[in-house]
């Protein structure tokens, strides 16, 4: 049976039909729809973790207990997933473990334009980039096939484009999967020093043998026609070189991670001209030049944004297309209407605090009227920088500064940074904007709202009893609508010693 799915939509359904057991993940986007997608399978379960490490660690122990898993954020969630990822590169697997994680090229939604592929390089992890939905439910199985067969966890790197485009997969029935045995294993599991040194060996061994799968493997292959260029390709800009230059010769990657050097080096000798078309880094073209590849590449695209077909036909044809989108009126993002956050940061700006923000709806904040948050670098971040400008311009520069962090923020890596400002005798306030929800990325559950993915009930962590455990100075509650009391209590504040939520 034939279908139109969003690319996420795409990697669920081959989680499922691979026989998929457990799935963990943060919503992040372009990454979010894939989980949200897998809960909607019966015999499947599924989780939103309070961070990426943690998702990952589940998903670890998941696998090492014999379920296929896997395990999904966005490029920057895998920053704070990879301390458990490397070591899982040493200790192998049990049953297949797939790492999604979603590229955001052209940061339609992230802070920086970070390029996965280093990671999997870096990691000795095999990754695979699909270019269309279809590949992107076909690869999961693929990735489960190579994790279980190298004993490694394998990517699977989606981006924007094939993440949140549309095109049509063919579904077929679920693969019932038994659950792999588990057997305690101390040296193959338990990466001391001692233990680890071996395991270090096994990976250069597995990452030979995983660089020739990758020049044999169907799904790095090349068609050879009109000889004077020859594109090499992978992803989306796949689907545009096709569209541009139908009569060029194409290698597509769909294996990014080893490259298929020698496979590449073979193309090569069949054309005139190489270049390489990539997103982001000039990973592939790097990697080709340093095997002995002649090509182009960045010389001719940028490292930053996305690839377009206007920008092959501009480089490659000589055709310049006329950018209709610039003549477009600008439409940043606002708060939405009735947003509890408005009112804060109207206040708080009225009073020249010095606001360092967070990842999240509220970095809004930053912009006008607000004009509210002095600094914002990634989820967690703004208690611990907060912390920093207290420590850097004592404690009168700190009595105005506050740090805004969102409750799912809160949960993600809030926490720490809260302990941390006690333990080393911080000064400010911390304001915990809690919308019951994980705004940004389209309402998903957390710790913090008293139910799961699924929507069912559950524990419901009570914020000022965490800020109580953590020993600060004051905290109290406010309803953020009440622009009076809240002004009132900033105010006290301000007079209070120590760090106050």
């Amino acid at each position: 049976m034939k279908k139109i799915l969003l690319g996420n939509a795409g990697v669920a359904r081959g989680f499922y039909e691979a026989g998929g057991r457990v799935a963990t993940a943060y919503p992040g986007t372009p990454s979010t729809e894939i989980t949200e997608e897998i809960a909607t399978y019966q015999g499947i379960y599924a989780e939103w973790s309070p961070n990426e490490k943690v998702a990952l660690e589940v998903a670890i122990g998941s696998s090492v207990a014999g379920a296929r898993t896997i395990c999904t954020m966005k490029h920057v969630g895998l920053n704070v997933a990879s301390d458990p990822l490397f070591t899982a590169s040493y200790t192998g697997i049990n049953a297949g473990l797939v790492v999604a994680v979603a590229d955001d090229p052209g940061m339609h939604s992230s802070q920086n334009e970070q390029d996965s592929r280093y990671y999997a390089k870096s990691a000795h992890v095999p990754m695979l980039e699909p270019s269309d939905s279809q590949e992107s439910k076909d690869f999961v199985k693929y990735a489960f096939e190579i994790s279980e067969k190298f004993d490694t966890p394998c990517f699977l790197r989606m981006t924007t484009r094939v993440a949140h485009s549309r095109s049509v997969v063919e579904v077929v029935e679920r693969e019932e999967v038994s659950l792999k045995d588990y057997t305690k294993n101390i040296p193959k599991y338990v990466m001391v020093p001692a233990m680890a040194k071996l395991k270090h060996i096994v990976v250069e061994k597995r990452d030979i043998a995983l660089r020739e799968f990758s020049n044999n493997t169907p799904l790095n292959f090349f068609e050879i026609k009109d000889k004077k260029i020859g594109i090499v390709c992978t992803g989306a800009v796949y689907q545009y070189v096709k569209e541009v230059l139908p009569t060029a010769s194409i290698f597509k990657i769909g294996m990014v991670y080893p490259l298929p050097l020698e496979k590449l080096a073979i193309f090569a000798k069949e054309v005139d001209r190489v270049v390489v078309i990539e997103e982001l880094e000039p990973y592939i073209e790097e990697n080709m030049k340093a095997f002995g590849i002649s090509c182009q590449g960045k010389e001719l695209f940028s490292v930053q944004g996305e690839i377009t077909e206007d920008q092959i036909k501009d480089k490659l044809l000589g055709i310049k297309v006329q950018n209709s989108e610039k003549q477009l009126p600008a439409r940043p993002p606002v708060m939405c209407s009735g947003c509890p956050h408005r009112g804060i940061f109207h206040i708080l700006n009225k009073h020249k605090f010095n606001v360092t923000g967070d990842i999240g709806c509220y970095t809004l904040g930053a912009s006008a009227p607000l004009l509210a948050i002095d600094a914002v670098v990634c989820m967690g971040a703004s208690i611990g920088m907060a912390m920093g400008f207290h420590k850097a311009r004592g404690k009168e520069f700190a009595k105005k500064t506050v740090a805004v962090i969102g409750d799912s923020t809160f949960m993600h890596s809030g926490v720490t940074g809260l302990l941390n400002a006690v333990y080393n005798k911080g000064e400010g306030i911390v304001i915990i904007l809690d919308n019951s929800t994980t705004g940004m990325t389209g309402h998903q559950q957390h710790p913090g709202t008293g139910r799961t993915i699924l929507g069912e009930e559950t524990t419901k962590v009570d914020y000022l009893e965490i800020a109580r455990a953590c020993k600060v100075a004051a905290c109290d509650e406010v309803d953020a609508y009440d622009i009076v009391a809240f002004e009132e209590l900033l105010k006290k504040y301000v007079d209070i010693d120590g760090v106050k939520v």
